[in-house]
């Protein structure tokens, strides 16, 4: 879905020097289509995105429609 695709986008965008300047881990709580809880760690090295919880503490947490976070990383 939409959600799955945009974290798939963001996982291929991530780079060792995103995660040197930004070292923040960012949570998503979602609802509705393709919702859930989904990550972005630009803390640890390598970086990753995707499904479930980060790997390590989420220094963000933020909770929106699957539909609002879609348009806002589009």
């Amino acid at each position: 879905g939409p959600v799955a695709e945009t974290f798939r986008v963001i996982q291929g965008a991530v780079t060792e020097e995103y995660v040197r300047s930004t070292q923040g881990v960012f949570q998503f709580e979602l609802s509705g289509d393709g919702g859930g809880t989904w990550y972005i760690d630009l803390k640890t090295k390598g970086g990753s995105a995707g499904f479930g919880k980060p790997p390590v503490t989420a220094d963000v947490v933020m909770s929106m429609s699957s539909a609002d976070f879609v348009k806002m990383f589009t």
